[in-house]
């Protein structure tokens, strides 16, 4: 069986694309020990693992990538394996993929980091994998790195071949129309864009574009019935609930429902109504926004309830029979693109958002200030534009944050 996992590297090695990387992956490192990659599924963490092996180990020297739902590890632990390898084969270095898949992860690592001080552990899992809850405290000894799906500047460079740089949020804030001439200069924008806000964030798009949304349906089960049911110990009469749930947030406009309304519908009380949606967060399936005002913030209950992403909005609501309403999509690719490039966003009964001090209002082409005409550093957000003007940004901007 040992051989087998052998084989499956090679292979896997040998298959990997090497002509396109994630924005993560100029930033990746393995200095650390005991380094982990978290994302939700589908987002390409495996492919960035087996890229930056086949890039740094030349003939695989020293270093040995497996995952961890492979079914050797159904009767051998983790630990013994790479103790194993490290003291017959003097491999120092190992990826492992999926570990959260494994039962025991959190011990097992922590017994190899404090045992083996020569070996480093690369570890990918899913959003859910949180070190500081587990009972053993890796926090401390991890570097973690978190994966999000393509952003649009990503997926433009996948379609053109480009390099187009990310564009950091204090800049495009501060001089939106400095960036119109870059803008400007991207054949097919407007194409790219709608094409992208359906089908264009997870990285296998560029497979058959006919079973896409299917694909993205199989990610919603195998996140709810293997990661949200291992994870937090859910018997399977509950799993059922986050499928309706999901569905539910698909066919209203985000914000438009209170967890008291959400728990009614699916006959379920407020307070797990909440953990639900918590756990969804975790694991890439929805996104929660809170208000700015008032109150600890630790008890306060989200403003409005996104999914995470906007091919996932087009992929549930394909399945439903439902249309798809354009002032959702523009406020979800405004929350995915800010929230995947680590910055905090809050609703505001200013405008619509807030970013540090900055009030964001998002519409279509035509939309007015007249909700924020007294607010200083209020932006309006329109979408179908692509010049910057005085207090206005284009929607497709946000797509360069990341």
């Amino acid at each position: 069986m040992i051989d087998s996992l052998h084989l499956i590297f090679q292979r896997l090695i040998n298959d990997v694309r090497t002509k396109h990387y994630r924005f993560l992956y100029d930033k990746f490192t393995i200095d650390n020990r005991l380094t982990g990659i978290t994302g939700a599924r589908g987002v390409g963490k495996t492919t960035l693992m087996l890229q930056y092996i086949k890039n740094n180990f030349p003939n695989n020297q020293n270093v040995f990538y497996f995952s961890a739902d492979h079914i050797y590890f159904n009767s051998s632990s983790i630990y013994q394996f790479v103790e194993n390898l490290f003291l017959t084969e003097g491999i120092n270095i190992f990826f492992i993929d999926e570990i959260h898949k494994y039962s025991n992860w959190n011990q097992e690592l922590k017994n190899l980091y404090d045992g083996f001080p020569q070996i480093k552990i690369i570890f990918s899992g899913s959003s859910s994998l949180d070190l500081v809850k587990g009972t053993y405290d890796l926090s401390r000894r991890a570097k973690l790195y978190h994966l999000p799906g393509l952003s649009f500047r990503e997926y433009l460079n996948f379609e053109n071949n480009t390099q187009l740089q990310p564009i950091l949020f204090y800049d495009l804030v501060n001089d939106p129309i400095s960036y119109n001439e870059m803008i400007t200069t991207i054949p097919k924008i407007k194409g790219h864009f709608q094409q992208y806000l359906r089908q264009g964030f997870y990285p296998f798009y560029t497979e058959d574009p006919l079973s896409y949304y299917e694909k993205i349906l199989q990610i919603i089960d195998k996140t709810i019935y293997e990661d949200i049911a291992n994870f937090y110990n859910l018997k399977t009469v509950n799993l059922q609930h986050f499928k309706r749930l999901l569905n539910f947030l698909a066919s209203i406009q985000p914000g438009s429902s209170s967890l008291h309304n959400i728990g009614k519908n699916l006959s379920i009380d407020d307070k797990t109504a909440a953990n639900y949606l918590v756990n969804l967060q975790e694991t890439g399936l929805v996104n929660l926004i809170y208000p700015l005002e008032g109150g600890n913030a630790a008890l306060r209950r989200p403003e409005k309830i996104f999914l995470n992403n906007t091919n996932l909005q087009y992929a549930l609501e394909s399945r439903l029979g439902s249309p798809v309403e354009i002032g959702a999509i523009r406020e979800l690719f405004f929350i995915q693109s800010t929230t995947n490039a680590d910055i905090e966003v809050f609703h505001t009964k200013k405008g619509d958002y807030q970013i540090n001090n900055h009030i964001f209002e998002i519409g279509g082409k035509n939309k007015t200030r007249a909700q924020i005409k007294d607010i200083d550093s209020a932006f309006l957000v329109k979408d179908d534009t692509f010049i910057a003007k005085r207090g206005e940004i284009p929607l497709v901007y946000f797509g360069f944050l990341y």
